[in-house]
């Protein structure tokens, strides 16, 4: 059986020049696997390889050795982009590049290459589209393989005529070589004798069932076992003459989902397990960070944090984290939280400005509290434009549905519009698929009603 190499980013990835964040995973097991798979051709992605040592070793060989490669460029991820590089200048032809279709611009060096696109939803795709281009690449593959002489696709042997490609012999021997020397007998594998893949899965097995401590406890442990591969690889390259060798950033992706079981598991207490997730996700420098995903979660911790403890410090790095990532995206979840924590904001200015020591202590907190208020209901206007944008323009899945759908009746409410309020809520209750999320909104449309029932906006009728 022949053989295909995707190259990709794994797991929900933030595209950082449209500001969408992609589930990477739905990509590869809803349309990319099935087609290579029904192509005839044996399918891996770089987190399916058990391997012991450097990935690197068995990577570069299935960038050399397969006989298709697959490289989606989604999110402009950067790892695929060098990969995609690598590729090209390996091989002649058979691979094949895809990107999802939102993505507002490529690279001069790739913008000439035939890229086939699909349309993502974000947190899933259409099953329509999954159909549609998991045929077509099927299709491609077949086609690519079929013709003799095989068309070049690589830039690199288009323009420079008279390049001849390594021979594969040869340079499998090297590999081998690699390999003896990188991986001893008595090595483990950095994650144990399971892919990556395999322990996601588990991952999201647990999550999906609530038990967040054990997911907690598989990423703690895939954590430390990259970061030990990590260490070893920059071990080895000093080894080798390479005096400033470093071990490279963790992977993003893998911090923000140990963040979020780790507050979810509320162990050894609701309080201990959101400072411990804070700490964890600080790693990714949430202060600086233009991730919306690393925001989102700096803002939800701290968000929890002020409603644990109290504490003011909380609540602002929260309202600075949903600001941000709303500017950033311009998405409803981060944009309802901003308008959320902004009435926070200015009932804790109200009832500062009612202990205030002095007239103009009181008149400045007074003012804090308007304008807070003011700007939230600002902020639920564009957040309803964005909204009607997303069920107008996309293909939702019920369960995204729902969440847009609830977010446009928090939204109707924090604005005063009661008939919009009920509207929303009615067509987002009769597609809730789980009774948790009713009750979470419900609880969050509780805790609204209480802060617009105090609207600080008597000091201006007052006046």
């Amino acid at each position: 059986m022949g053989t295909c190499f995707v190259v990709m980013g794994f797991g929900k990835k933030t595209d950082f020049e449209t500001g969408r964040t992609l589930d990477l995973d739905k990509s590869y097991k809803n349309i990319i696997k099935p087609a290579v798979v029904a192509a005839g051709l044996e399918c891996t992605r770089a987190d399916e390889i058990p391997h012991s040592g450097v990935i690197d070793v068995p990577m570069y060989e299935r960038l050399l050795m397969a006989d298709v490669v697959v490289a989606d460029l989604s999110t402009s991820n950067k790892n695929a982009f060098y990969e995609l590089g690598v590729r090209h200048a390996l091989r002649p032809y058979t691979t094949i590049v895809i990107c999802e279709d939102g993505a507002k611009s490529f690279p001069f060096d790739v913008n000439h290459v035939l890229i086939r696109q699909y349309h993502h939803m974000g947190e899933g795709i259409d099953f329509d589209e999954v159909e549609r281009f998991r045929g077509a690449l099927t299709q491609a593959i077949k086609d690519i393989l079929a013709t003799n002489p095989q068309p070049r696709d690589s830039p690199v042997y288009t323009f420079l005529h008279n390049l001849t490609p390594p021979g594969l012999a040869a340079a499998m021997q090297g590999v081998a070589q690699e390999v003896a020397k990188a991986a001893p007998a008595q090595e483990p594998a950095p994650i144990g004798s399971v892919a990556y893949s395999e322990l996601m899965q588990e991952v999201d097995e647990a999550q999906a069932d609530g038990d967040f401590v054990t997911a907690k406890a598989l990423l703690a442990r895939l954590r430390r076992k990259m970061r030990e591969a990590a260490a070893k690889a920059a071990q080895a390259a000093r080894e080798k003459g390479v005096a400033d060798a470093k071990e490279g950033p963790e992977d993003p992706y893998v911090i923000q989902r140990l963040a979020l079981v780790t507050y979810k598991s509320k162990t050894p207490s609701p309080e201990a397990a959101l400072e411990e997730a804070r700490g964890i996700l600080a790693t990714l420098d949430p202060d600086t960070s233009n991730d919306t995903e690393t925001l989102g979660l700096w803002g939800a911790i701290h968000k929890r944090l002020w409603e644990v403890t109290g504490n003011m410090a909380y609540l602002e790095s929260a309202i600075r984290a949903y600001e941000r990532g709303f500017y950033l995206r311009n998405d409803y979840y981060n944009g309802i939280n901003f308008a959320y924590l902004q009435n926070v904001r200015a009932s804790e200015s109200a009832k500062r400005a009612a202990a205030a020591a002095t007239p103009d202590e009181a008149t400045s907190l007074r003012a804090d509290a308007v304008a807070c208020f003011v700007d939230a209901s600002a902020t639920r206007r564009e957040v309803l434009q964005i909204c009607e944008g997303v069920l107008a323009s996309e293909k939702l899945l019920d369960d995204a549905k729902y969440w847009v759908l609830a977010t446009m009746a928090e939204a109707y409410l924090g604005m005063g519009d009661q008939a919009g309020t009920d509207r929303a809520l009615g067509e987002a209750f009769k597609i809730a698929s789980k009774p948790w999320m009713k009750e979470s909104t419900e609880d969050q449309m509780k805790k609204l009603r209480g802060l617009l029932a105090d609207s600080p906006l008597r000091f201006v009728r007052a006046n």
